[in-house]
Formats: C-alpha cells, sequence, structure tokens
C-alpha cells in the first residue's frame, strides 16, 4: 500500500509518501500547491491520499481533482479511527490532536500515552492504553507566552525563546525567556509525572516545533517523534482503506 499524508497546520505544512510502514519520502513548507501533491502521487505510485488541515485551507476543488486518480480522505470528526474517542465535543477536537494521537498508537501500541505537540499552542492529550482516547489540555506555546508577556504589557520587550532554560532570569530578556521556556517544560513534566501515579507504563511522546527545544530541557524520559502527525495519518488512512475493503 503507497498511500501520501499531508498536514497543513498554522504555520507550515509537511508532507509524505508511506510504502507499507515506511516514510520514503517528505516535504516541509508554509504552502503546498496541487501540482506538488499530484508529482509526489504520480512519481511513487500512490494509491491512496489524506489530508488535515487545522486552518480549514484545503480548496474542495482539490478533492474532486484528486478524486479522478486517487482514493482520498479529509480527516474529519466522521473519519473511522483505530481507537475509541470519548472527547464529549469531536466536531471541535483539532485534526492534528487526533492524528498525533494515531502517531503514538503506531509506535506504542500497548502503553498509555501523553502526546505533546509543542508548536504554536501545546496540545497534551492521552490515549490509554486499552486504545481509548481520553482527552487533553492545550497551553500556549512558547513563543505565543513570550509575544503574549510582550502584547499584554507596557514595557516588556519582545524576546526569542532561550536555547538553554534557566532556572531563573538575572535580567528581564533572560527572566522572559526562561518564564516561557521552562512554563511550558515544567507544564509538561508536571503533567507527566501525575499520569505516572496512574499509569506507570506511560510514554511521554514529543513532537512539533518546538520539540527539539523542549526535549533538552524536560528532566523525564520522553521520545521525541518529529513525523508523529504523519505516522498518525498513515495510520488512519490505512485503518480506513482496510475497513472499506
Amino acid at each position: 500500500m503507497r498511500n501520501l499524508v499531508i498536514d497543513i497546520g498554522n504555520t507550515r505544512v509537511k508532507y509524505g509518501v508511506f510504502y507499507q510502514k515506511e516514510l520514503v519520502e517528505e516535504h516541509l513548507g508554509v504552502t503546498v500547491k496541487l501540482e506538488d501533491i499530484s508529482r509526489l502521487a504520480t512519481n511513487h505510485q500512490v494509491q491512496n491520499i489524506i489530508y488535515s488541515s487545522v486552518a480549514e485551507s484545503w480548496p474542495a476543488v482539490w478533492t474532486i481533482l484528486l478524486e479522478q486518480e486517487y482514493q482520498v480522505w479529509g480527516l474529519s470528526e466522521k473519519t473511522i479511527l483505530p481507537f475509541v474517542n470519548a472527547y464529549a465535543t469531536p466536531a471541535t477536537l483539532g485534526k492534528d490532536r487526533l492524528a498525533a494521537v494515531a502517531g503514538a498508537q503506531f509506535y506504542y501500541p500497548a502503553n498509555t500515552c501523553l502526546v505533546v505537540d509543542a508548536g504554536t499552542c501545546v496540545t497534551m492529550d492521552i490515549l490509554r492504553a486499552d486504545a481509548t482516547y481520553l482527552g487533553g489540555n492545550i497551553s500556549p506555546g512558547v513563543r505565543m507566552r513570550l509575544r503574549a508577556m510582550h502584547e499584554f504589557t507596557a514595557r516588556l520587550p519582545q524576546v526569542e525563546p532561550l536555547a538553554a532554560i534557566q532556572v531563573w532570569g538575572t535580567s528581564t530578556t533572560t527572566a522572559l525567556q526562561n518564564g516561557g521556556g521552562l512554563g511550558v517544560a515544567l507544564e509538561i513534566e508536571a503533567l507527566a509525572g501525575r499520569l505516572k501515579q496512574q499509569w506507570p507504563d506511560l510514554k511521554v511522546l514529543l513532537t512539533g516545533g518546538d520539540a527539539s527545544f523542549l526535549a533538552n530541557n524536560i528532566e523525564c524520559e520522553i521520545f521525541v517523534h518529529s513525523n508523529l502527525v504523519l505516522y498518525g495519518l498513515h495510520k488512519i488512512l490505512t485503518y480506513n482503506v482496510e475497513h472499506l475493503a
């Protein structure tokens, strides 16, 4: 089975081709064009395509054109999932969150997982070992916190994230940088610690644009998967293809 998966996020687009369970080609950019998708699908003799868009920027005409040659799925609250979705408002649940959870299930099907996607916002979602998605939390990402402290105060400056977080700052700049970055890191650590009291086998997975930055500043066992959402989309697509066969 050859699948093309497309993840359209708030600030970037990631897409790639899977052959069986392996990601054989991947791309990252600000946007994606229909001709890029068609070229990649043709070159790899793709059979199925799935897309996920948090910004609702997928033109309907693309689906119409692509469906002339491929099976095309758009991830939504109506999509069949490889796990039970216990979220109370599935229509408002972010597509990227669903895909990241499916990616965690791909890597660790026998474990309860805390899935952290650190991008514009930080989402932290829980997939139980019995394949039940329980829900999670959403909080501001590192850059959003730094920007908010500048825009909602009169005199605090706009600063960039600090590569290495310290426990406290020695200037206003480093105090802001530490507050923004350390706040996210400690939030992840604290939730992971609390969940491990209930699920000792918990796996903590980290993905998203700030994953590498946070991985260097979190003092608990974590597993960084830069393409977690792509693997999750592939798992969801494969599950749907098999159930419709």
